[in-house]
């Protein structure tokens, strides 16, 4: 068979999670289930730690005149936001997929993770004049207060960090929420560092200089959050994974003539996605080839989600692949991307 079938999907059936079709669309494997119910408890019980304690911490921070204490408030504030940005993702992901949502939400834990990345960057750029304000004019700082309370919090974020560490962390969103946290407790071992100068010293600028360490940290992590997750909402390959090599590695098949239209793309973090046009030699095995490269991508890529329309090659696209190594296609008009043969291209 030649062209697109863009319909839904009437193939053959070979085994279990794997179906055929020459003209329209195979799926093998779909398990997208959320299983988030142990990192819904993990995160619940982090946001209890964090709300309780940055209450207090801001009123004395307030007393004792520490920017790098309420700056450590400011930052538990956008922690505890960032939980709960996390738990209600989570729940929208859970849901299944029906109506216009053909994927469901999953892509709401990527929002979360968005936003949490833009909420670091922006708190850092408020902390940094804040901080470069104060390196300026320093003003009086309670040194002890602030260390005690530095050291009350240092505790309070490891048992949280811990927490989130519980979580599936491979969900960009539940990293998100760990990112946050993270840093937070970077900022109180700063700001103890900053609190124990001012005591033996009475150097009131090292509560600024602290902020701005922690700044940088901040930075470092927003602008993490904001990449990875703008490659999965820019529908980006996965890190780590090659597409010109995945397909040629794909063509390398046997009975495998062609392989063009490939994407490879993220659904939602730890869950890729791939679909492709492959054309195989005329009387060739279209099932056996499906299966084949279905369990190629399981086994060796982690891409269970897999798109395959698998066609017989008709002679034009064979008369091409032998005599036009530029790889012009006589079998899509319109091909979406690089075609892939078993001869040197272009990449």
């Amino acid at each position: 068979m030649s062209g697109h079938d863009h319909g839904p999907a009437s193939g053959h059936t070979d085994g279990p999670g794997i179906e055929h079709d020459h003209g329209g669309h195979g799926h093998a494997g779909h398990g997208h289930g959320v299983s988030a119910d142990a990192d819904r408890r993990w995160l619940a019980l982090a946001l209890t730690l964090i709300t309780g304690f940055m209450a207090v911490e801001v009123v004395i921070g307030v007393v004792a005149r520490s920017l790098a204490l309420i700056s450590d408030a400011a930052h538990m504030l956008t922690d505890a936001a960032s939980i709960v940005l996390a738990l209600v993702a989570m729940r929208l992901a859970a849901r299944p997929a029906k109506g216009r949502f053909t994927y469901g939400l999953k892509r709401a834990e990527i929002l979360s993770a968005q936003a949490n990345g833009l909420t670091l960057l922006l708190l850092g750029v408020w902390l940094a004049y804040e901080a470069v304000r104060r390196l300026v004019a320093p003003p009086e700082v309670a040194g002890g207060l602030m260390l005690a309370t530095a050291l009350a919090g240092i505790v309070v974020n490891v048992a949280a960090t811990w927490c989130l560490s519980r979580a599936n962390r491979s969900s960009l969103n539940v990293e998100g929420a760990y990112q946050h946290i993270l840093n937070d407790l970077f900022a109180f071992i700063g700001t103890a560092v900053a609190a124990l100068i001012v005591v033996l010293t009475g150097f009131a600028r090292a509560d600024a200089i602290a902020t701005l360490v922690v700044v940088v940290l901040m930075v470092k992590a927003g602008y993490g959050l904001l990449r990875d997750s703008g490659r999965i909402f820019l529908e980006a390959a996965p890190a780590g994974l090659d597409p010109d090599a995945l397909g040629d590695r794909l063509v390398a098949q046997k009975q495998v003539v062609e392989v063009h239209d490939l994407h490879v793309w993220q659904i939602t973090s730890g869950q890729a996605a791939l679909s492709a046009h492959v054309l195989v030699e005329p009387g060739g095995d279209c099932h056996a080839v499906r299966r084949t490269l279905g369990e190629l991508l399981r086994d060796d890529y982690g891409i269970t989600h897999t798109t395959l329309q698998v066609d017989h090659a008709p002679e034009p696209v064979l008369q091409v692949a032998r005599a036009d190594a530029a790889g012009a296609d006589a079998h899509c008009a319109d091909s979406h991307g690089p075609v892939h043969r078993e001869e040197p291209h272009a990449h």
